[in-house]
């Protein structure tokens, strides 16, 4: 056997062990929970308490509900990273608007067992909204949670969708944040937002930040294009700008879906 020979197999087996490991250990790269337990959701959010629900597969979620006056609640379906505690400033703003608001926590999120997956994701949404039972619902969903909250609307019909940062699919975003990693045939979890969301029969409105470079602003636009939604452009703005979480067009887009959305399910 020669040395060329030798070093190509060398190679071969190298590849083949790193894109192992890649489909063994690739939820690490798309999911980033803080795991930490939260603080009592009073001593975060004035009002709001701590609630709990159980999935279908046995696992107790525990989550924030912030009670309002108005008859539309708002479900946060929350992106990759952090927990509910990230996205409290979001339940403060709409609560000032007297929107009811329940912050959910996936599995393996903000204290809660378990381990992410497509599948975890779409069961623990589930959970979410049974338990805030027969009244009209808004989901918001962010970036990830706009991928989630679209699959959710599919098996629950929303009053209204509104869908801050998505991608078309899990596979392209994921070849923006890894052109290096042969991302499609690996990927484990799909997360297909686009396709998806061309079925919802809700109103839906989709909002991106013109500098956001880890849902690059095409994807978004292209998810507004398959659902014929509202788009609303936020000028400047990054991925994880505050103006993507409280900004007067988000909390603004939430709120007049909401009014909108009044004897919906």
């Amino acid at each position: 056997m020669t040395t060329a020979i030798r070093t190509a197999i060398v190679i071969v087996a190298v590849l083949a062990v790193l894109l192992g490991l890649l489909w063994v250990f690739q939820r690490r790269l798309i999911y980033l929970p803080d795991g930490a337990a939260v603080p009592p959701a009073a001593e975060v959010v004035p009002g709001a308490r701590d609630v709990s629900f159980t999935t279908s597969d046995g696992l107790r979620l525990s989550a924030w509900y912030l009670p309002g006056t108005r008859d539309v609640t708002v479900l946060v379906t929350g992106g990759n990273a952090g927990n509910r505690r990230d996205r409290a400033p979001l339940a403060r703003a709409l609560a000032a608007h007297g929107l009811p608001v329940l912050l959910m926590d996936y599995r393996g999120y903000g204290g809660n067992p378990g381990s992410p997956t497509e599948e975890g994701l779409r069961l623990d949404a589930l959970a979410a909204r049974d338990f805030l039972g027969d009244v009209p619902v808004v989901y918001f969903g962010e970036s990830l949670g706009a991928a989630v909250a679209t699959g959710l609307a599919l098996e629950r019909p929303p009053a209204g969708l509104v869908l801050r940062s998505p991608f078309t699919d899990l596979a392209a975003a994921g070849r923006v944040n890894y052109p290096f990693l042969p991302v499609g045939p690996l990927l484990r979890d799909r997360f297909p937002v686009a396709e998806r969301i061309a079925r919802v029969r809700a109103p839906v409105v989709v909002l991106y930040g013109t500098r956001d470079t880890i849902v690059p602003p095409r994807l978004s636009q292209a998810v507004a294009a398959a659902a014929r939604a509202t788009a609303v452009e936020i000028p400047g703005a990054g991925h994880n700008d505050l103006a993507m979480l409280t900004g007067d067009e988000v909390v603004g887009a939430v709120v007049n879906l909401a009014a909108r959305a009044r004897g919906r399910p």
